[in-house]
């Protein structure tokens, strides 16, 4: 396996903010500004947000962050893997950190929002064992949104 290191960092870096930047190219890219629901730097600073850092060989080759909501749940934020880095299973083991550390906090359930034009990410978080289901929190229904969910315990009330 390729030297890929994945710890908590803090966002604030230009390593990352360059990571966060091109995320945000990216999303722009694809969707309209209204069905981006992109978190900045400082919501990822906040309490009970927890930042991810992959890197390869040193270098930030990607990132994510885990907002909890307070009632067993939490969110996949700014999930992104340097294009460059694609193909050393960056993403697969970001996912498998964040559902660890969602364990160790005790959440019984994470959730995310991602892209309809994103198959790759779709196709992560379908082998990760994440299902469909409908808009929660402040999502209203959007059709380029596809909502998602991992139950991590179970019995899990998944229609919190």
């Amino acid at each position: 396996m390729p030297d890929v290191t994945i710890a908590e960092e803090l966002p604030r870096q230009p390593e990352i903010l360059r990571l966060l930047e091109m995320s945000d190219a990216y999303a722009a890219s694809l969707y309209p500004a209204e069905s981006n629901h992109l978190v900045d730097v400082s919501t990822l600073e906040q309490p009970g947000v927890s930042f991810f850092v992959a890197r390869f060989d040193g270098a930030a080759a990607g990132c994510c962050a885990l907002v909890e909501a307070g009632d067993g749940t939490a969110e996949i934020k700014r999930m992104f893997v340097d294009p460059e880095a694609r193909g050393l299973k960056v993403g697969k083991r970001l996912l498998q950190t964040i559902e660890g550390h969602g364990e160790s906090l005790g959440l019984d359930v994470i959730r995310l929002e991602t892209g309809i034009h994103q198959p790759e990410a779709i196709g992560l978080y379908r082998a990760a064992g994440y299902v469909e289901r409908p808009p929660f929190g402040c999502y209203q229904p959007d059709p380029l949104s596809l909502f998602m969910e991992k139950a991590l315990r179970a019995p899990a009330d998944l229609n919190r």
